[in-house]
């Protein structure tokens, strides 16, 4: 495996644990650093993010656990607090407004616009995550979005399970991205249906399953990676449908993403 492949746990699934709980337990699961939600019910939230942030992020090098990204709202104090605290990546998503999508295209994008001053001075960068449904959900937007932009001020999260369920095939998806590809997403879904196979108009619905069960190949995406040379992070987003089981299937679908970059 690349010395400079990292891996990193989006901790979503654990907001009750303390700062100290998660570094321990993201220390022992073998990770090399977490993807840290700053929302709303967790630890450090936008209220408290120019003084938690810091300090969890002291907190969490004690366990030799990094903070690669930030999932939060593309504001200037989050940026700040970002910045501060030496978190390269604040990590967003592209919801289609009301307006619909090429709208909400050239909204984002004045958006990205004003923020720049305050990224480029914070040397932090927003990275836009596909997602399936009515966000921008495949490479070919993600680059629409993103074009014409410094990858070093806003870049792509591609997320290969988002990517799978739209339809794209990996090793063209990850061309698409090049260019602004700032950090990888790996989980896994499929479609299942949601109402009697005798009714005439089947209704879908999706479940995370475990790495190897869907949609998206991850042997295909890491050799795609391996064959460019990526050298980043790769985040594992724990987001599973039976959420008894995600403290098992997180250690098992690190174990089989190490195995595929090795």
């Amino acid at each position: 495996m690349p010395a400079e492949i990292k891996f990193s746990v989006f901790t979503k699934p654990w907001p009750h644990k303390s700062i100290e709980e998660l570094g321990q337990m993201v220390h022992w699961l073998g990770f090399d650093g977490i993807e840290l939600p700053v929302r709303p019910g967790f630890p450090v939230n936008p209220d408290n993010v120019a003084v938690e942030l810091p300090k969890a992020i002291k907190t969490l090098a004690k366990q030799n656990v990094q903070v690669f990204s930030v999932a939060g709202a593309s504001t200037e104090p989050m940026i700040r607090a970002c910045g501060d605290s030496g978190v390269p990546t604040l990590r967003v998503m592209a919801p289609i407004g009301a307006d619909g999508y090429i709208a909400t295209e050239t909204r984002m994008r004045r958006e990205f616009d004003a923020l720049i001053p305050a990224l480029e001075h914070a040397k932090v960068r927003i990275g836009v995550q596909n997602h399936s449904g009515k966000f921008i959900c495949n490479a070919a937007g993600l680059r629409a979005l993103v074009a014409g932009y410094d990858p070093k001020v806003i870049g792509a999260v591609w997320d290969a399970a988002h990517n799978a369920l739209q339809g794209e095939e990996p090793e063209l998806a990850l061309e698409i991205v090049w260019p602004h590809l700032c950090m990888v997403n790996l989980k896994n879904a499929i479609w299942k249906r949601k109402n009697p196979a005798g009714e005439q108009a089947a209704a879908w619905t999706t479940e995370w399953v475990p790495g190897a069960q869907g949609l998206a190949s991850w042997a295909r995406v890491a050799a795609e990676l391996k064959r460019r040379s990526y050298h980043g992070v790769v985040c594992l987003t724990a987001e599973y449908s039976d959420e008894t089981k995600v403290d098992r299937l997180i250690a098992e679908d690190l174990a089989l993403a190490r195995s595929l970059f090795r």
